[in-house]
């Protein structure tokens, strides 16, 4: 990391107008602990003078806008990501569930390659808009055209980002958040969603963009997002500490290697000194070869590490979670810590180590471990952080106790809360606009915006106070609400039952298929929904599966018992 950085650097020296150089340069510096917050937000602003800032004269005046306060407006999520990939982890809820009497949600999509994910995202949102193909302009042009009012990036300087379109200000309000953990350096990125925990209270020095922090954790969770079903089936279920079988605590991380600095080896290492019977597992890519495992030995042999007692697992997608019953607790990189990697870990109820950082990429882990109620897993520094570890190594049965009740604790918070986060959203989407028309009206004056602001606020249209209906996007263009979801299933549910048994190689009927493919649909919009866990039971008793049509079940009465 310190290398790709230093030749970034030497590469935007002898072509500064290049804005991915700059990309490439901010996410590499995530990872390289030798550089600060500073040496961060200089290249950021460098980026802005060279890119941007030649363009900030041409920015629209936005004069042809409808400025009505409480009108339905028209959002623009800008992404490469909406397929399978980390950050539908955290949106496929929010485009599934935003209010729609006050929103129209539209899909910019910045890649080229389209999966079963993508295809879910094209049911969930109201509009969905390739920009694979076009040029920066071309791509703010498609933006301004669709009449955006607010353009949402999701992925800030990852590949295929959509942020030099955006340097064009193609949207009156323009906002960064969830896929990237640092300022885009673009001034015409107004705000950045976060939280009160995970950006510091001094964190606004950091930022180009104005922090909105919403009242709860800044993104909301949802495992298994390849399969969503796959989060019912028993072998995802929640297993008791391995270390009740092994005779051992197995400290893991299943963390990307590139996270893994020399302090960080060197200080997992002093954990296995204090808790000599353990074992370290660590899963990442090439570990499963032989030259790459022996490699890696070697470096945390010099680190200090016993590689007696180190296990080194291969990378392989197909295990995501399941590598998890392997271990017994977590351990957490720093100074860019764990993102989705740590909400995978506790909702398979393993503790995880984290230490407190000081900016947004270092305290990912904090804010998580925080809305969770989890603050005493969180070190201050190094010999707090063996010392947490130690302590939870100490007593299995109680490991094992803690285990078998965290993931009800995780889905239950505000970790996997997704109707409070998307509330909060809108609410935040809304101050932003009025925020945005104040300005237009009185700009330069600040008690003049607050006073229309407040003005605003006290005229919120009384229909809205009424919880929404939730919509089901059951194709591309076509959404119903989901009492007609839910018609639509016991419908499915009754014509199976009628079907005849299949013959030949069919193992099962149509409308079996059918009604399964109709169920996931309701519960990637609404999690845990109990008519479609119920049908799903229906499917599996019909089909002999006896195990997972009790899980299916105990879901089902489970979420009916939290709505009652």
């Amino acid at each position: 990391m310190r290398e790709a950085v230093q030749d970034c650097e030497t590469a935007i020296a002898l072509t500064p107008g290049d804005f991915s150089l700059y990309s490439n340069c901010l996410l590499f510096m995530l990872a390289d602990p030798d550089r600060s917050v500073q040496d961060f937000v200089r290249v950021a602003q460098a980026l802005s003078d060279a890119y941007e800032k030649p363009l900030r004269r041409h920015w629209p005046r936005f004069e042809d806008v409808d400025r009505q306060p409480w009108r339905r407006l028209r959002i623009g999520f800008v992404s490469p990501d909406f397929r399978d990939h980390a950050v539908m982890y955290f949106v496929e809820g929010l485009l599934a569930q935003l209010d729609r009497r006050m929103f129209e949600v539209i899909a910019f999509y910045t890649y080229p390659v389209h999966d079963a994910v993508t295809a879910r995202v094209q049911c969930h949102v109201d509009h969905f808009i390739s920009l694979t193909g076009k040029t920066p302009v071309e791509q703010a042009v498609a933006i301004r055209a669709a009449r955006i009012d607010i353009a949402i990036d999701l992925a800030g300087h990852t590949g295929h980002n959509g942020l030099p379109a955006l340097a064009f200000k193609p949207a009156p309000v323009q906002v960064s958040w969830l896929g990237f953990p640092g300022t885009t350096g673009l001034s015409a990125i107004d705000y950045k969603f976060t939280d009160e925990v995970t950006d510091a209270e001094d964190a606004d020095q950091e930022y180009v963009e104005r922090l909105y922090r919403l009242p709860t954790l800044f993104c909301s969770y949802r495992p298994l997002i390849r399969a969503p079903l796959y989060r019912y089936q028993p072998r995802y279920l929640v297993r008791p500490a391995p270390a009740l079988d092994n005779g051992y605590v197995t400290f893991g991380s299943c963390n990307n290697l590139g996270k893994l600095t020399d302090e960080v080896l060197a200080l997992w290492g002093r954990i296995l000194q204090a808790v000599p019977t353990a074992r370290l597992l660590i899963e990442g890519k090439g570990l499963g070869e032989a030259a790459g495992a022996d490699a890696y030995r070697q470096r945390c042999a010099a680190l200090g590490v016993d590689v007696e007692r180190l296990i080194l697992v291969g990378l392989d997608r197909r295990n995501q979670y399941l590598t998890y019953h392997r271990i017994d607790i977590a351990l957490d990189p720093y100074p860019l810590t764990g993102g989705t990697t740590t909400f995978d870990v506790l909702w398979m109820g393993v503790p995880l180590v984290s230490m407190a950082g000081e900016s947004f990429k270092s305290r990912l882990s904090t804010g998580i471990l925080a809305y969770l109620g989890r603050t005493e897993w969180l070190a201050q520094h190094a010999d707090d952080y063996v010392r947490i570890a130690q302590a939870l190594a100490e007593d299995v049965q109680q490991l094992n106790t803690l285990r078998l009740g965290l993931r009800r604790e995780v889905e239950q918070s505000a970790l996997m809360r997704e109707d409070l986060h998307t509330h909060h959203f809108g609410e935040g989407l809304r101050v932003m606009w009025l925020q945005w028309l104040a300005e237009q009206q009185h700009p330069g004056d600040g008690p003049a915006q607050q006073q229309m602001m407040q003005r605003w606020l006290q005229d919120v249209p009384s229909e809205w106070a009424e919880p929404p209906v939730p919509g089901v996007g059951v194709a591309p263009g076509e959404r119903i609400t989901l009492p007609q979801a839910h018609a639509r299933l016991q419908a499915l549910v009754e014509q199976a039952k009628a079907e005849p048994p299949p013959q030949g190689r069919d193992i099962v009927g149509p409308s079996w298929i059918a009604l399964t493919e109709l169920a996931e649909v309701v519960l990637c919009a609404v999690p845990h929904d109990p008519m479609a866990l119920a049908c799903l039971a229906e499917v599996e008793q019909a089909h002999g599966h006896a195990e997972f049509a009790l899980t299916y079940l105990r879901y089902a009465t489970e979420a009916m018992g939290m709505k009652n």
